[in-house]
């Protein structure tokens, strides 16, 4: 739900249930839209039935997932994003290589969200689908995303918990701090158990952060290829910040 301090539109509510169906990746009844977006009933089917009139929401059997105007929103952003034009190419590359998934992530309202996936063509692969969202705080991407959000937003997500101490706290900033001084950071099933994966940021302009690249593959598949793996997808995000610096 938006911040409580600021006033609550009904277009804040339709966006809120619109996000909450593409965050779930499932159909869901109005009971369960109800306690994720905390909205009346009342309220929650007067903006179902608006989003249903425009397209941007379906309803079957009961259960409302996103509509086909929402598919040609998602068409339009891939046809738009400068991030994702600048990326694809070494992203590609990267994938070849490495023969794991790589995944382009960016950081919006709270979350981890993948734009862009490219899989690997082996049999057993681990991937972070395309619109797949997560909340910032575990894992590779997570983190390094974390570790490069300006600085008054940097760690709010892990940090905010009041029931932390000050030396968790403490030590959830002097992490993001090394992040930063190294470059990348490593996760092994922080997210979904057995995936190893490795993060890298993405600048544009003024050294501003974008998103990041995430190289992910099964655990048992990269034990003793950590080295190497960190190399090219640290090397593939600066190729990509170069890109994006210069266009």
């Amino acid at each position: 739900m938006p911040s409580s301090s600021h006033p609550v539109s009904a277009v804040d509510r339709a966006l809120v249930v619109l996000a909450t169906l593409a965050q779930q990746g499932r159909a869901m009844t109005a009971l369960e839209l109800m306690d994720k977006t905390e909205l009346s009933q009342s309220t929650l089917y007067r903006q179902l039935a608006t989003l249903k009139r425009w397209g941007f929401v379906l309803e079957l059997e009961g259960r409302y997932a996103p509509g086909p105007l929402s598919l040609q929103l998602a068409l339009g952003f891939d046809m738009a994003s400068h991030l994702v034009q600048c990326a694809r190419a070494d992203m590609i590359v990267l994938a070849q290589q490495s023969q794991e998934s790589v995944g382009l992530v960016v950081a919006v309202n709270g979350q981890a969200i993948c734009i862009d996936m490219i899989e690997s063509r082996q049999a057993l692969r681990c991937s972070f689908e395309k619109g797949r969202s997560v909340p910032l705080q575990k894992g590779a991407s997570a983190k390094c995303l974390l570790a490069h959000l300006p600085g008054g937003a940097m760690g709010a997500p892990l940090v905010g918990n009041e029931n932390d101490t000050d030396q968790h706290q403490s030590g959830v900033l002097a992490e993001l701090s090394a992040i930063r001084k190294v470059g990348f950071v490593v996760s092994d099933g922080e997210v979904d158990p057995g995936v190893w994966g490795v993060s890298a940021p993405l600048f544009g302009p003024g050294k501003r952060a974008l998103g990041v690249l995430t190289l992910m593959a099964p655990s048992v598949r990269v034990h003793g290829k950590h080295s190497p793996l960190i190399q090219m997808t640290v090397m593939t995000a600066a190729r990509i910040s170069r890109s994006l610096s210069t266009h």
